[in-house]
């Protein structure tokens, strides 16, 4: 019989279950021999990684939906499970039920994966989708989305891009069959987005989704996650709400989406549950290896180039807060052209209700680090009346 450990054995779930199987000993439950599969719930980076090393250790296969864990710790655990000869699932940390991870070790293992592009957190996506449609502002969604339980109070993992990052890292690991470092990927949040961006952005012909990529260039990989413009004709662009998308495309296959729900107790119990029969699966079957946790017997040692952020090229948009006076713009179209910074559009229209003039800019392709030295210096004009808002484009090439 199995055994569930959990700090409140009181409250009704719901479901229900033999008092004997319950306990508030977790190592009860990791130390039991009768028990071969050990399901790590409890979240967080400090006692779940004690949890799970100890189970491994204990010859015990284990099942995780803890991405923060896997992002911080994954190279560790991974190879204490090819170490310890033991199965390590996390299907549910990335995507809820979407059966991401086992496509990419498995489906797709043929494959050199090249691009994946993700929008890969439901709060997000649902607060961009209801300031689309509705024209409210970021803070009035927010508040609504903590009431309606699709964000948490406060939702600072969700919006500052963190929660993407996370899951980003376990996909671009799986990807490359070597852990991704979760500190060398760029991340950023959606809180300074307006509804006057997402409107001048639709008026370009995009929409603004928080996009988490991940590229191979050359030997290195550009793995990031900010708010990004992409194309209304893009197939993420369809992508709201509280759904997830992960696009990706294959040397072999070329281009795949899977779409799904990101997150919720209904699709990460499916994950876990897939994972769960997966393993016993195996187990039941005899068979005396189990498949490395990143889908490579020898995976290579050299960590990959993770490219830093300002090495990136793309297309812009500026949103420029302005008084209206005469030689505005050509103050700043000459900072950008000083910097190599070619205007491709310019939007430019009456004063906000504060008395500035709006000027909205969208670039031809540019580099990183020309732009953030443009930013820098536009900020010191005395002509302009807030700090200036930039969005990088992505897909899309005049």
């Amino acid at each position: 019989m199995g055994k569930i450990a959990d700090l409140d054995i009181e409250t009704d779930r719901g479901v229900p279950v033999d008092r004997s199987m319950l306990t508030t000993d977790a190592l009860e439950v990791i130390r039991n021999p009768d028990i071969d599969i050990v399901v790590e719930l409890a979240g967080g980076t400090g006692i779940a990684r004690d949890f799970i090393l100890e189970a491994m250790s204990l010859g015990k296969h284990v099942v995780t939906a803890n991405k923060a864990l896997l992002a911080t710790h994954g190279r560790q655990l991974y190879q204490h499970a090819v170490d310890s000869a033991v199965g390590f699932a996390f299907e549910a940390s990335v995507g809820g039920g979407i059966p991401i991870l086992g496509a990419l070790r498995t489906g797709l293992s043929g494959n050199r994966i090249e691009t994946v592009m993700g929008i890969l957190n439901g709060t997000s996506n649902y607060i961009l989708t209801r300031m689309s449609r509705e024209g409210r502002a970021y803070n009035d969604v927010v508040d609504e989305a903590v009431r309606l339980g699709f964000a948490e109070d406060p939702p600072d993992l969700d919006v500052r891009g963190i929660d993407a990052a996370h899951k980003l890292a376990i996909i671009s690991s799986i990807a490359l069959g070597r852990p991704v470092p979760l500190e060398d990927i760029h991340c950023e949040g959606i809180t300074f987005i307006t509804p006057d961006d997402i409107y001048y952005a639709g008026e370009f012909g995009f929409c603004v989704k928080l996009l988490a990529t991940a590229r191979m260039n050359g030997d290195s990989l550009e793995a990031r996650v900010h708010p990004a413009m992409i194309p209304k004709a893009h197939i993420l662009a369809n992508v709201v709400d509280a759904y997830n998308a992960i696009y990706l495309e294959g040397d072999f296959v070329g281009p795949n989406l899977y779409y799904g729900l990101g997150a919720g107790r209904r699709p990460t119990a499916s994950a876990v549950a897939a994972d769960i029969i997966d393993l016993a699966r195996r187990i039941r079957s005899g068979a005396g290896a189990f498949t490395p946790p990143l889908g490579h017997v020898a995976p290579p040692e050299t960590s990959v180039r993770i490219q830093p952020i300002d090495e990136h090229e793309g297309q812009y948009y500026f949103r420029f807060s302005a008084l209206d006076r005469p030689g505005v713009l050509s103050k700043l179209s000459g900072i950008l052209g000083e910097n190599n910074i070619s205007i491709y559009s310019v939007i430019q229209k009456g004063r906000d209700k504060n008395g500035s003039v709006p000027v909205v800019i969208l670039t031809h392709e540019a580099g990183e680090r020309d732009v953030q030295n443009a930013l820098r210096l536009t900020s010191g004009l005395d002509v302009l009346t807030d700090t200036p808002v930039m969005i990088r484009v992505e897909g899309w090439c005049q």
